[in-house]
């Protein structure tokens, strides 16, 4: 089936050339990244107790594990490179489609790139200076060497994102061993700020720390198996739940609640307290390891978005490109890289250049206020297309269906909602930036218009689904 599948593929279009294991690494390498090294000490930072961090962390986990669920449904029912945007297209009409690929491909996948990209710039100029521009120039690094690593095909980036995300989940590990080793503190104390919306924003950091497991979506074309994307969403997440807990039980040991969250680099203190300066700089070297690892799967699943934005709608048709040898979308990948350099820029330049505590941080947090709002929007509206969807197309075959409907997606999207109205508090006015980009889209979208034939967004039936099966 996988031969044919790969040979069956139209010219110029996604292949079925990855297996369920470099599925799940880059749905884990997308998810365990940079934030699990700095995200935890925000979260304590909001909470009163222990109990109730480790609680949060756990509700993220199921939170992320009901939305997988729901996805893994959309996925294998659709599968198909544009993910979100090919679930949001049925449902709601190529529109509204449009306007989501515009928002990840100018605002939240482009946003999360120079997210991670300054996490690398940050810890890359403290090992190796290059003056006050060093991490913006790291950063941009970064964006051209993984952009350039994909542009060489994408059993190439898998495979890197393979190998990277069991050489990043043994440095976690690394970290784990040594925090329930250490020798706790004497006082562990509060952090404080117990009320809703301190627990508002913790989540909003949780679940930024367990953001991009649907990410897995934009690579259902391209899985051998339509059951595989359900694997990979599924293993990917109970991966990453396991190793969250772990992680925050062991920093928990090793510093206390109140170590926590005064800590600004709390997984090279938790390496200090048992392997001193040593195990911080391994550590170190985890964190640029974990951050491009993630920056490099979210590259991948980026840039098919953009793809199915140019292949539905002629007046962008430049971004339907797909290389055949690599089998990558080219041009879907050089326009993402270009805009993401110039967040990076903005973002930094964005600073005082007379305050001396200019920092790659201080750009990561203005670039997380101006994604969040916008993603939590689209989130919401995939969950309601799975009722949409489900009501729509009755007879259509679904591979896996969610368990306990309507209840689960119910969840999900109270959920979405609920993580919507947090981020907006947080973001304040750094969320009409994203917003006014989004509104920026509605002029293209006017001159734009969809192929009078619409591949994308036909209504497949059982007859169909068995047909494509037996090709």
């Amino acid at each position: 089936m996988d031969t044919a599948a790969t040979a069956s593929a139209a010219p110029g279009q996604p292949r079925r050339c990855l297996s369920v294991a470099s599925a799940v690494g880059i749905v884990v390498g997308i998810v365990v990244g940079a934030g699990i090294f700095q995200f935890p000490s925000l979260v304590a930072m909001n909470v009163s107790s222990a109990t109730m961090m480790i609680a949060l962390w756990v509700a993220g986990g199921i939170i992320s594990l009901i939305g997988a669920l729901c996805y893994a449904e959309l996925a294998s029912t659709y599968p198909d490179a544009g993910g979100d945007y090919h679930f949001i297209g049925r449902a709601y009409g190529p529109q509204v489609a449009f306007l989501f690929a515009w928002a990840r491909m100018t605002v939240i996948q482009t946003g999360s790139i120079a997210v991670i990209a300054f996490v690398i710039g940050e810890y890359a100029a403290a090992a190796l200076p290059l003056g006050a521009y060093g991490p913006a120039i790291y950063a941009a690094l970064s964006v051209v060497l993984l952009t350039g690593l994909n542009l060489a095909g994408v059993r190439l980036g898998a495979g890197a994102q393979l190998v990277a995300t069991v050489a990043v989940v043994l440095g976690l590990l690394m970290v784990v061993f040594a925090g329930f080793t250490s020798t706790p503190p004497a006082v562990t104390g509060n952090s404080g700020g117990s009320g809703g919306s301190a627990i508002g924003l913790a989540m909003v950091f949780v679940l930024l720390t367990y953001g991009g497991w649907n990410e897995a979506a934009y690579l259902s074309a391209e899985v051998r198996s339509r059951a595989g994307i359900v694997w990979a969403l599924l293993l990917g997440i109970a991966i990453v739940t396991a190793v969250y807990l772990l992680m925050n039980l062991a920093m928990l040991h090793a510093l206390g609640l109140g170590g926590m969250a005064s800590s600004m680099t709390i997984a090279a203190d938790v390496m200090r307290t048992r392997f001193g300066e040593v195990g911080a700089k391994i550590v170190s070297v985890v964190v640029v390891l974990a951050a491009a690892t993630t920056a490099n799967a979210t590259i991948i699943t980026g840039a098919r978005s953009n793809y199915a934005l140019g292949r539905d709608f002629p007046l962008l048709g430049r971004l339907s490109r797909w290389r055949e040898h690599g089998n990558t979308p080219t041009t879907a990948l050089i326009v993402q890289a270009v805009i993401t350099l110039v967040l990076v820029a903005v973002g930094w330049l964005s600073q005082n250049p007379d305050d001396p505590t200019k920092t790659a941080r201080k750009s990561l947090e203005s670039m997380v206020a101006y994604i969040t709002p916008v993603f939590w929007v689209f989130f919401l509206l995939t969950g309601i297309s799975l009722f949409v969807l489900r009501y729509r197309d009755r007879e259509i075959e679904r591979p896996f269906k969610v368990p306990l409907y309507p209840v689960t997606p119910l969840l999900f999207c109270g959920a979405c909602a609920y993580m919507l109205w947090s981020s907006l508090n947080y973001a304040g006015r750094y969320s009409w930036i994203g917003l006014a980009v989004l509104i920026a889209g509605v002029p293209l979208l006017l001159a734009a218009r969809p192929r009078a034939t619409m591949p994308r967004f036909p209504v497949q039936t059982a007859v169909d689904v068995a047909a494509q099966q037996q090709t």
